[in-house]
């Protein structure tokens, strides 16, 4: 096979293209207008002689249909071949290159537009169960002047397969995007003299088929001294990408590829999604769409008339569908047009009904459903409201609303009972490592026998409400857990139900305790001890003895006394801002009561000498475990309101009804029954973990400063670090102390307290509670900010 055909142009202004193994007569001739230099995309015609044009700018586009016909001619020997050129007449300009097929659409001296058509079938993409044809990519060089990077990117195209066109000017740019609506956009934003790249990038932004475009710009390389630049103004001015200036054919090729499988492949993708939507939108029939696994995902029901559609997503699985049914599924509505209730009913509702596995939850929807379809309209619409409801996952939780009215409440309740605004920074807040076995300047007991004479007096009162825990913390020198824990675990026998000696129980003792931060103000080693003192306690009282066994008091115990232990002195909201390993390891999740009670395990079990569950069996150990971990988790403010409607509706009515005698089928108490022991575990631990306010009246002070400097604490650190702040109130200069207790107590304690009382019986707590809220309200009328009455100082 010979040498590839060349073109050569005379200075007349014909172009001729032959073969240069043939003779020197042309093949076939076509002219093309006179007149200075014509610059066709990869071809300079020119009218005087030039230089050979580098193989890199190999047959570009024609400017006319003339040369369109010889470039045809030239491709005639095959769309890839490739040789070098033969001679040329003296005055020509001659082209090199591969053969290819190409045509315009303006001619060539306009120079804003061309056209690259090579042949391509149109690609098919899925999204889940639908099949795509998405068309060949269209794209769009803006460029003032033809170089090496303009060839660069259109011989990209053309090798991709994409059509491709060029524009020199911005009116033009527009004008032809508005009329192909191209994929891509390449931008020539390395010189400012011919055009403003970034006024075009947003004058394109501001059309409404530039929403699935994507805008490239070809900026120059930085030069050795020179640092790079920023994209910020790009992506402002509405680029996606940035390409850094390569002539290369390959790399302009990759970059291109790049987006098509990108970029470019989830627009289409999404826009096929919005045409979905848009058709389930205009439907006027029952639509479900389920995953694969046949879970509803979105259920969108029309009603009787007009444009008041209702779309629901519910996650109802179904065990009887057909594993063959495609995802989005329309259901044939009943025909009638009078509108009635039965016209409404959900048809997805019968599968409801045959579900073979049901969940309690459930089973009161079917029966509300049954109701629904021989119920009048307004019933029926009622019991639609009770259905919305039961469907909601914040069942317990209720709606707060003094928000506006109530700063403090609203702040207390974001803080305690939300995971934060879960947005992540560059300031992570982490704990520290260090886990301590010891540390010690005071003698430690061998057994509660040792205790030094001034420790043991203090510890003779213990069983008391009115028990001093600051008093011991100043005479053990903040360590007042093992001590106080010595006496407890002793009183109740734990020693002996866990078949441990006193020596390995003051161990595990001092080992928690030495994880508790001394630092914090108020989750220290002092609250774990109070906690530990007010669960010993309540598990005094009468009805709660008769209700739990040995092992739960062990595990309450236990419970009360790891149940903060690392506690870093910061809420689980601003770990979860603050990105916190722990938040991440927990997922957002009760980070702190995880961590607390995986410690505690973690901490026993890594030396045998401190092991206290060392020799019990395993199936007493996995229900002690258990019992202990739900206690802790318990602890956790975010579902307080759960369990505190559980115990009143499983606990306290049954048994208001026994003790009336009333007539209605309630079962009994069943205080015993696991799912109820449970239940008052659960309380037990919450009342204790929160009985500051129950406390006399200069403890409730104590503790009630303790908490809001630490709170105080947590604002001045997220203000630092540039972190949302969860509670704005407890800013250490404005906040009111007694205002915030007083929200506390009417949003979290007085219920709790009144359904706990209910069942314990504990008149001398309500009494305190009750003198404590007083003495705040005196305090907020006063609009005094400090923690005492002028009086009592």
């Amino acid at each position: 096979m010979g040498c590839a055909p060349s073109i050569h142009v005379s200075q007349s202004g014909v172009i001729y293209c032959r073969d240069s193994d043939e003779s020197n007569s042309p093949r076939q001739t076509t002219s093309v207008s006179q007149g200075p230099a014509a610059p066709l995309h990869g071809l300079f015609v020119q009218t005087d002689a030039a230089d050979v044009i580098p193989p890199s700018r190999a047959s570009g586009p024609p400017g006319t249909t003339r040369v369109r016909r010889a470039r045809a001619e030239l491709g005639s020997g095959g769309s890839s071949s490739s040789g070098s050129a033969g001679s040329a007449a003296p005055a020509a300009t001659t082209c090199r290159g591969r053969r290819r097929h190409c045509c315009s659409s303006a001619e060539a001296e306009t120079q804003t537009s061309y056209t690259s058509v090579k042949q391509v079938s149109s690609a098919e993409v899925r999204i889940g169960p639908m099949r795509l044809t998405q068309d060949p990519i269209q794209v769009l060089l803006i460029f003032a002047k033809e170089d090496s990077q303009s060839d660069g990117f259109w011989w990209a195209c053309d090798r991709a397969g994409y059509r491709c066109n060029i524009a020199r000017t911005p009116e033009s740019a527009l004008e032809c995007f508005l009329d192909k609506h191209h994929e891509i956009i390449v931008i020539d934003h390395r010189q400012t003299r011919n055009f403003d790249a970034e006024a075009v990038c947003r004058s394109i932004r501001a059309t409404n088929p530039s929403e699935h475009t994507v805008i490239l710009a070809v900026v120059s390389q930085a030069s050795g001294d020179r640092e790079e630049a920023s994209v910020l103004p790009l992506l402002h001015a509405g680029f996606n990408r940035r390409f850094m200036e390569n002539s290369s054919i390959i790399a302009c090729y990759n970059e291109l590829i790049q987006i098509e499988h990108g970029e470019v492949r989830s627009q289409f993708k999404l826009r096929a999604c919005n045409s979905v939507f848009t058709a389930l939108d205009h439907c006027h029939e029952a639509i479900e769409i389920t995953s694969d696994d046949h879970v509803i995902q979105l259920h969108k029901v029309h009603r009787d008339s007009g444009d008041n559609s209702q779309t629901e997503s519910h996650s109802f699985r179904y065990k009887n569908r057909r594993k063959e049914s495609i995802d989005v599924k329309s259901i044939s509505s009943r025909g009638s047009d009078a509108p009635s209730l039965q016209n409404r009913r959900y048809p997805s509702m019968a599968r409801i009904h045959s579900m073979t596995i049901e969940a309690p939850i459930t089973k009161v929807i079917n029966i509300i459903n049954a109701a629904q379809e021989n119920s009048p309209v307004t019933v029926a619409e009622a019991l639609d409201r009770v259905l919305e409801i039961l469907r909601t996952t914040e069942l317990y939780s209720p709606q707060l609303g003094t928000k506006d009215e109530d700063p403090h409440t609203s702040d207390l309740v974001g803080g305690l009972m939300t995971d934060g605004l879960r947005r992540l920074s560059g300031n992570e807040y982490v704990f520290t490592k260090n886990v301590h076995q010891s540390h010690s300047h005071l003698a430690m007991p061998i057994t509660i026998n040792d205790v030094p004479p001034c420790i043991a007096r203090l510890l003779d009162n213990e069983e008391s409400w009115e028990f001093n825990i600051f008093e011991l913390e100043a005479v053990t020198h903040k360590r007042p857990l093992v001590y106080l824990g010595l006496k407890v675990f002793s009183r109740f026998g734990v020693c002996e139900f866990l078949h441990c000696s006193e020596t390995t129980l003051r161990a595990w003792l001092q080992v928690i305790e030495a994880n508790y931060h001394s630092s914090n103000a108020y989750h220290n080693s002092t609250h774990a001890a109070d906690v530990l003192h007010a669960t010993a306690f309540f598990l005094g009282k009468e009805r709660v003895k008769g209700s739990l066994d040995q092992l739960d008091e062990v595990a309450a115990l236990i419970a009360a006394t790891v149940h903060d232990v690392d506690h870093p002195g910061r809420t689980n909201s601003f770990l979860c801002n603050a990105g916190s390993e722990l938040a991440v390891l927990y997922n957002d999740t009760a980070v702190l009561e995880s961590h607390h009670t995986a410690l505690a395990f973690q901490l026993t079990a890594k030396d045998s000498k401190c092991n206290i569950f060392k020799n019990i069996d395993r199936t007493h150990y996995r229900t002690l475990r258990q019992a202990i971990i739900d206690m802790v988790l318990a602890t956790e403010m975010t579902k307080h309101f759960e369990h505190v409607n559980k115990f009143v509706n499983s606990i306290n009515k049954p048994m208001a009804a026994e003790i009336e005698g009333s007539d209605c089928e309630c079962n009994p108490t069943g205080k015993n029954f696991p799912e109820n022991q449970i239940l008052i575990k659960r309380m037990m631990i919450k009342c204790a973990d929160v009985a500051n306010p129950c406390r006399p009246l200069d403890l409730c002070i104590e503790w009630a400063g303790r908490i809001s400097e630490e709170y105080f604490a947590q604002t001045d650190e997220e203000k630092r670090q540039g972190l949302p702040v969860v509670m704005p109130v407890f800013d250490r200069n404005t906040c009111s102390i007694p205002k915030s207790q007083i929200s506390f107590i009417d949003y979290f304690i007085t219920d709790m307290f009144d359904a706990w009382d209910a069942f314990a019986h504990l008149p001398g707590l309500m009494q305190h509670l009750a003198d404590n809220y007083k003495h705040w309200k005196t305090l907020d009328d006063l609009k005094c900010k400090s923690l005492r009455l002028p009086s009592d100082s």
